[in-house]
């Protein structure tokens, strides 16, 4: 479940944290994590009100799925978040 957080976005941002993928092995090929691809899946965190003052469609603790480019890679106490417009946001994953 999302946990309070340090930073909170404005003007419509989401603060995601990526959810990983468990790791599946075939064969005796292992794949370094610097080829693989980033998650398109996480946990919103934080969740600011839009600009027009309406409430964000997300709130803490909903898992999301977003696009492949989507948001800006931040580190804070070395957890790596996503910062994203709520707008690239792509669905809610019903739990």
């Amino acid at each position: 479940m999302a946990k309070e957080s340090k930073i909170q976005p404005i003007n419509g941002k989401i603060l995601i944290k990526r959810i990983e993928e468990k790791e599946v092995k075939k064969g005796s090929i292992i794949i370094p994590d610097t080829a693989k691809e980033k998650p398109q899946q996480g946990e919103v965190i934080a969740a600011s009100k839009k600009p027009d003052g309406k409430d964000a469609d997300v709130k803490p603790g909903d898992i999301v799925l977003f696009g492949k480019y989507a948001g800006t890679d931040i580190e804070i106490d070395g957890v790596e978040y996503v910062i994203m417009d709520s707008t690239d946001i792509l669905a809610i994953i019903n739990k």
